[in-house]
């Protein structure tokens, strides 16, 4: 189980084999189906199917339960939090996939975000930058070695999005109105939010490294706490077993 003072972050890789994607695939309610059939391509498709299974499976260990029978509920800006039997659960979440991988947070009763990002060198440019960045990020950004660059920008991009989805109000809350660190080796720290300036003593961030050519960020509300970092691949291999819980 998760300890008051702990954040368990899951790893995926949603490249998977065709035959344990049909097993995944069962683990879905309908609206999950519906969503993975209107993918035009079988790749996107089946990256979704692993990425929803995938939540459901972790969080039936953490439920003891089938991955099957967990109900969601999602805020008007898309949040997903239990609902049904497990909605007074104290149990917090979330989840962000790109390319070939998908990550998971869980808390207790700690209000939380997480971002991945497979870094593309051809989307990190100062066009991009100075849409959706700060002015201070912006001016950091150009401070960084060109070497550096592609790495600080989705340094950035991860730990802006791990915060608005720790708030809970997506990309309605102005991705210009706060600030965040982003050099390679350098504390990694919300640093500013526009009049409120209180949120930067309440959120504790952190960057994660799923692999190679990927950069992650977590976001928790609270004091800082202990980050662990799990392989969960064997989960969905033995997915099967979860189907044993009782509920």
């Amino acid at each position: 189980m998760i300890g008051d003072n702990e954040v368990h972050c899951w790893r995926i890789d949603v490249a998977q084999d065709e035959s344990l994607i049909r097993e995944l695939a069962q683990l879905l309610n309908p609206d999950e189906s519906a969503r993975a059939a209107r993918f035009h391509f079988s790749r996107d498709h089946n990256r979704f199917v692993v990425a929803r299974a995938a939540l459901r499976v972790i969080l039936g260990r953490y439920l003891q339960t089938k991955p099957a029978n967990i109900q969601f509920s999602y805020s008007s800006f898309g949040k997903p939090s239990l609902a049904g039997k497990h909605s007074a659960s104290e149990l917090q979440f979330n989840l962000g996939h790109s390319h070939e991988i998908a990550i998971y947070a869980f808390s207790l009763r700690r209000q939380l975000g997480i971002d991945v990002e497979h870094m593309r060198r051809e989307v990190a440019g100062d066009e991009i930058a100075e849409r959706f960045f700060s002015a201070t990020e912006v001016a950091a950004l150009r401070e960084v070695p060109s070497n550096h660059r592609t790495e600080a920008f989705f340094n950035c991009w991860t730990r802006k999005e791990a915060y608005i989805k720790g708030r809970g109000e997506g990309l309605t809350f102005p991705l210009a109105d706060f600030a965040v660190s982003m050099a390679p080796g350098e504390p990694v720290r919300l640093l500013m939010v526009r009049d409120a300036p209180q949120e930067a003593a309440r959120w504790f961030l952190r960057e994660l490294k799923p692999g190679a050519g990927y950069v992650a960020a977590v976001a928790v509300e609270g004091s800082e706490c202990e980050l662990k970092l799990w392989e969960g691949n064997s989960l969905l291999e033995s997915a099967h077993e979860s189907a044993d819980y009782a509920d």
